[in-house]
């Protein structure tokens, strides 16, 4: 690692998301940070590297590699660098090749999907080499899996400090949020339904299908009233709360985090998470439980897909700068102490919270995680390597999103 030409580099850069990485970058991260941009078109590369010029034109310009999605190339641009980004997907159809050329070199790597499917196949082909190798893998860095799995690694973290104890049930909620998805998401969504069969599917959705140990025995099973409506009534968290848009992706995660860090026991053998969002109303959180359900039904339709395809946001574009200048979210959750005196119950309240373009959180995200991996000493690199979770970065990276902008905040409840 220490001959490496790069200590990041962001393939994809001219995309959407990787071109807001690359900005982040060039306005954020120390001066003598050396990065490259990367991707397939040459001359959209040296486009985009005068954008970044005018908008710090003090700043070194980073390097340009140009690669194709073939191995010798991949191969090639991985051994230039300690930590490789991509955000060139969909994932599934895009990213496993670039993790291969990863492990294979021995190169750390970050993307930021939600395509949980493929991130099992990763976990199942690619771990233990990736462990022999030394290279840390870690997918689902975006706004979608990251906030989550940080702040319920925060949360466990401070229960298991403050009291000594493990952590029972947390409870985490969308609690605001003003966002659009960009072409490159929807378009993930609509063909992963035409890789994986509906069975792969709900396999790989399962709480702890991604976990690295034999899961405990737990009760923690919904009232059927839940279960008929997708409603819960948590006071703490603002009353009721509906199904949750990135529950489905978020909770295979955070149940792997919690089998990293010493199998299980430092989060308690009593952990999960259940994700939801805040309601407002009864009616409209019905209406999110129910169009949830059936447009995931509907989506296994090949027809919807394809009607679906023809009318959403293309690959490679997003919000407007004006759109996403008015973006936010706010993320709430509930931690229960697993104590053993019901009658004296002890809880911490996790809040964090961003105000801007979501794609550029999921920048901040990727570009944080990358110098934290390159420069830091974290659990993950304790770890050795293999395809790890966010939460593997620990407190290293929790406070340099902070630094970044992401408000965070953990507090006991009386």
């Amino acid at each position: 690692m220490a001959d490496r030409q790069y200590e990041a580099v962001v393939f994809g850069a001219t995309g959407y998301t990787g071109k807001l990485t690359a900005e982040y970058i060039t306005a954020n991260l120390p001066t003598d940070f050396k990065w490259a941009i990367a991707g397939r078109s040459e001359s959209k590369l040296n486009a985009l590297l005068q954008e970044l010029k005018s908008q710090n034109p003090n700043r070194a310009l980073p390097g340009v590699e140009v690669a194709q999605l073939e191995k010798a190339d991949l191969e090639r641009l991985a051994k230039t660098t300690k930590v490789l980004i991509t955000t060139v997907g969909p994932y599934h159809k895009y990213g496993t090749a670039v993790v291969e050329a990863c492990v294979e070199t021995g190169t750390h790597y970050l993307d930021v999907t939600g395509e949980v499917p493929w991130v099992k196949d990763i976990i199942d082909h690619h771990h233990a080499k990736a462990k022999l190798n030394g290279a840390i893998i870690i997918p689902q860095n975006g706004i979608e899996s990251a906030p989550t799995d940080l702040m319920c690694w925060a949360l466990v973290s401070h229960i298991r400090r403050t009291l000594n104890v493990g952590t029972g049930e947390i409870i985490y909620s969308i609690h605001d949020i003003n966002a659009s998805a960009s072409g490159g998401t929807l378009s993930t969504v609509l063909t992963l339904f035409d890789s994986y069969s509906l069975f792969a599917l709900s396999k790989s959705f399962a709480r702890w299908s991604q976990s690295t140990v034999i899961p405990p025995q737990q009760s923690y099973s919904k009232s059927i009233y839940e279960r008929l409506t997708g409603l819960r009534t948590v006071p703490d968290l603002g009353g009721l709360l509906t199904d949750s848009i990135q529950g489905p992706t978020d909770t295979p995660l955070v149940h792997r985090s919690w089998s990293l860090f010493d199998g299980g026991k430092f989060y308690g053998p009593n952990f999960y998470l259940n994700p939801y969002m805040r309601a407002k109303g009864m009616i409209r959180g019905l209406a999110v439980h129910v169009g949830l359900t059936f447009g995931f039904l509907a989506l296994i339709i090949p027809p919807v897909r394809w009607l679906l395809q023809k009318l959403v946001t293309q690959p490679g574009d997003g919000p407007s700068k004006e759109q996403a200048s008015k973006e936010y979210v706010e993320w709430r959750a509930i931690a229960h102490a697993d104590v053993e005196d019901p009658s004296d119950p002890k809880r911490v309240m996790g809040t964090m919270r961003y105000d801007g373009s979501m794609y550029y959180l999921t920048g901040l995200l990727l570009a944080e995680a990358a110098i934290t991996i390159a420069r830091d000493q974290t659990p993950a690199h304790e770890l050795e390597g293999g395809v790890l979770t966010p939460a593997t970065l620990g407190e290293a990276y929790l406070e340099r999103v902070k630094k970044g902008g992401l408000k965070t905040e953990i507090r006991m409840m009386p």
